[in-house]
């Protein structure tokens, strides 16, 4: 049984992109640790579309255990990632490496998906993807 990671949009740019907010470390970095202790598949997309078609493709996968999402700026605005997820049997975390509802932005305090997720990750840099795994990996 695997557990899925999607990213979404500028997360490949982790380790060079404001790492003030997002620390150094490049998610292939963070994939290669995970990767040595769970059994994780990794899936990344700057489109809406893959990410949900991503989404409805492990959805139904009896070979997974739930989806760990960090949909990033999707976050706040896609109603068609929160549609999918809400179509889907699977059990999804979101995550941000970031504290969402700590950011200057009040746009990025509001998340469309987390109502259809199983709960939601923030704050604890990269952490926050093995949290979660954990997460799932204990849900009843």
């Amino acid at each position: 049984m695997k557990i899925l990671i999607i990213n979404g949009p500028n997360l490949n740019l982790l380790g060079r992109r404001e790492p003030e907010i997002y620390g150094s470390e490049t998610m292939e970095s963070c994939i290669t640790r995970l990767s040595a202790t769970y059994p994780v598949e990794y899936f990344q997309s700057n489109s809406e579309g893959a990410i949900i078609d991503r989404i409805h493709a492990a959805g139904y996968d009896n070979n997974y255990v739930g989806i760990i999402l960090n949909a990033g700026a999707y976050t706040h605005t896609s109603l068609a990632i929160a549609d999918a997820i809400a179509a889907i049997t699977l059990p999804v975390i979101e995550i941000h490496i970031s504290n969402i509802w700590g950011r200057r932005e009040q746009e990025r305090h509001k998340s469309l998906i987390a109502p259809h997720c199983r709960g939601v990750i923030a704050g604890f840099g990269l952490d926050s993807y093995r949290l979660a795994i954990e997460a799932l990996l204990h849900l009843k």
